[in-house]
């Protein structure tokens, strides 16, 4: 059984994820030394508690019939049931509570896997909302189960041993606890059902809530700049009361089942103990048998109490199991190395790249070369600045993630990009990301120093001030260094200032820049930007263009975006439109050359085809702002105008 000092697991394993249950069941096998230890100790516990009122009615005839002997014996007894009564309730409570927070370290460790393995594609597949709601409350659910069905399987044992016991004890009133038991045990079943659907609609509720806080916190600076927030107030009061109300609704079933399980048992004792009292009057059962079967039957309360456990932990486990198997089943496409020699062969057969025929596979040397995406036709040749215009800003993302190999396996279909005539889904995840970084569009800034912000895997060639500079992040730095306090005030070191949680004291334009510095400080194989300069004013824009390029020289660089100032900057010019390359070159070529093309970069929607253009003549990408060199854009235009100012 392993110990709290072994967590985190080395390797937590390969959940079953077709469903919730199977997920429990794996986790229960997974675990079943300590489910076996927690089970023993419990057994240990039940059988000595209810050793103790046939010790108590031996003692009790022993008074009865004047024996100091049978007294003192039975009096040790009681010593020696009480030492293995404290032992095995104490090693009940560690094991038990060992097993559920193995079990929900073992599932917060997957997650934790998935979200790294999936990156941005993960919220896109599921509401970040849910995914906060797996790693947190339905996580103990999860362990609760887990942990309870040892605690149940001693008590059912107990049970059983106890009604057995009892029949051979004293038949007449053993057959009447014995047949009455199983009574007690299933009398909850018929509730349970709707109990079950009143908890899964709390947790659906619960769940939906959960979502609403999490998206209503992250655009809260957006709400505060449109005056939005009374409206999402209004709409989480509405939310919050459905969880209330539905919880309310769930906890009335629970405690009529409660209810149920402390009447039925009390009517029992109610009636043994008359028939008891009955037969003793008659002379048929000793005082002492008489106190044995009622404290037997006394006894029996306590392991009914885990039925109702087990119930209610199964009732609550099941949804959040399914929704932790949903997510835990998202994942790449997983392809031995056989197979990836053998797309890796067929792509070059097919001219579409060099394929690595060392013999040691294709994901044994260092991924280099050109950058394809069979679907689109997307090429970008090695060691330059590519640039993709993509008038739909959604399938720009899409293709952004597929570029980086970061695919699930839900997008059926959909072949996987190259690099160097390698498929990136079929190489270890690490291989795939230690040659292609996927910049998204909207970056997270974690909470720590600026330090700890360019602490990333790098190849070593770009510094920290380097990577700066060409972000062009110098007012940031200056603002960082005016919020330093204390010690470090004096230092001047911008790299001591602390950014908070998401960044959220800097501007929407500040985040931009010092997320793409980060980028530029990993210096991958290939980097891919999906509109890395999306929050920037116009003069800002056209140095970061001209920064990257330099930074960037000799690697391969993907930028999608619309704005002429970077357009202009890079080596080569790929238009997609409907998910197909339809034009390449150069910046002035494709202007010239092909209409569609310049309609989006300038957003000039009359000289747009009248089917490709949306309500109003607006092209696509519109809503980013003109950024052309001649739009006469205001230095700070962009940035200034963010709706998610400076705290």
């Amino acid at each position: 059984m392993p110990s709290l000092n072994s967590l985190p697991f080395s390797d937590p394993g390969r959940p079953d994820t077709r469903s919730g249950p199977r997920l429990l069941i794996w986790l229960e096998l997974g675990q079943w030394r300590g489910q076996v230890a927690s089970a023993a100790w419990g057994t240990l516990h039940m059988a000595s508690v209810a050793c103790f009122p046939a010790v108590v009615g031996v003692a009790v005839q022993a008074v009865v019939d004047r024996s100091g002997t049978r007294l003192v014996l039975a009096g040790a007894v009681l010593l020696v049931l009480g030492v293995l009564t404290a032992l095995g309730d104490t090693m009940l409570h560690r094991t038990a509570v060992t097993n559920w927070i193995s079990a929900a370290t073992r599932v917060q460790q997957l997650l934790a896997a998935k979200a790294v393995e999936l990156g941005a594609v993960l919220t896109r597949r599921v509401a970040a909302g849910e995914v906060v709601a797996v790693s947190t409350g339905d996580v103990e659910k999860i362990g609760w189960f887990v942990e309870a069905l040892a605690r149940f399987t001693s008590a059912l044992l107990a049970t059983v041993g106890v009604a057995v016991a009892l029949l051979v004890y004293e038949p007449e009133l053993g057959v009447v606890v014995a047949a009455s038991v199983p009574v007690l045990a299933l009398s909850v079943l018929p509730l349970l059902p709707a109990a079950t659907r009143r908890a899964d609609l709390q947790r659906e509720k619960g769940g939906r809530a959960t979502e609403l806080a999490a998206d209503t916190v992250a655009g809260l600076r957006v709400l505060r700049g449109i005056g939005g927030e009374e409206l999402f107030l209004d709409r989480y009061r509405r939310v919050s009361q459905e969880v209330r109300r539905a919880a309310v609704h769930s906890a009335r079933m629970w405690a009529t089942i409660a209810a149920v399980q402390v009447a039925l048992p009390g009517l029992l004792l109610v009636g043994v103990a008359w028939y008891g009292a009955r037969l003793a009057l008659d002379g048929q059962i000793s005082v002492g048998q008489l106190v044995t079967v009622y404290g037997s039957v006394s006894f029996l309360l306590f392991p009914l109490q885990n039925f109702v456990e087990i119930a209610m932990a199964w009732s609550f486990s099941r949804p959040s199991a399914k929704r932790a198997a949903r997510v835990l089943a998202l994942r790449r496409t997983d392809v031995d190395g056989s197979e990836a020699d053998r797309v890796a062969m067929e792509t070059a057969a097919d001219g579409n790249g060099a394929a690595h025929t060392d013999g040691a596979g294709p994901h044994k040397a260092p991924l280099t070369g050109e950058l394809y995406d069979p679907a689109t036709g997307l090429r970008a040749p090695s060691g330059l600045l590519t640039a993709v215009v993509c008038g739909d800003p959604d399938a720009a993302g899409r293709l952004a993630d597929r570029l980086g190999g970061h695919s699930p396996v839900a997008a059926e279909g959909e072949p996987s990009a190259l690099l160097g005539g390698t498929a990136l889904d079929t190489v270890p995840l690490a291989t795939a990301r230690s040659a292609v970084l996927v910049h998204d569009k909207d970056p997270v800034l974690l909470s720590g120093t600026l330090a700890d912000l360019f602490d990333v895997p790098s190849s070593g060639r770009v510094s920290a001030p380097a990577a700066l500079a060409a972000a062009q992040c110098s007012d940031v730095l200056d603002a960082l260094v005016r919020s330093l306090a204390g010690e470090e005030a004096g230092s001047g070191d911008a790299m001591r200032a602390r950014i908070i949680e998401r960044g959220r004291s800097l501007s929407g334009g500040q985040r931009q820049r010092l997320a793409l510095a980060r980028s530029l400080v990993a210096d991958p194989e290939v980097l891919v930007l999906d509109e890395p300069t999306s929050a920037v004013d116009a003069h800002t824009e056209a140095r970061i263009a001209r920064g990257l390029k330099e930074i960037r020289a000799g690697r391969s660089t993907v930028v999608f975006t619309s704005s002429p100032l970077v357009l202009d900057r890079a080596d080569r010019v790929v238009f997609v439109h409907d998910g197909m390359t339809v034009a390449a070159g150069d910046h002035h070529e494709l202007l010239r050359t092909t209409p569609l093309y310049r309609a989006v970069v300038t957003r000039e929607a009359d000289e747009r085809p009248e089917e490709e253009g949306g309500a109003g003549g607006e092209a696509p990408g519109a809503d980013r702002g003109d950024t052309s060199a001649t739009a006469g854009t205001a230095p700070g235009t962009r940035d200034d105008m963010s709706m998610e100012e400076p705290a």
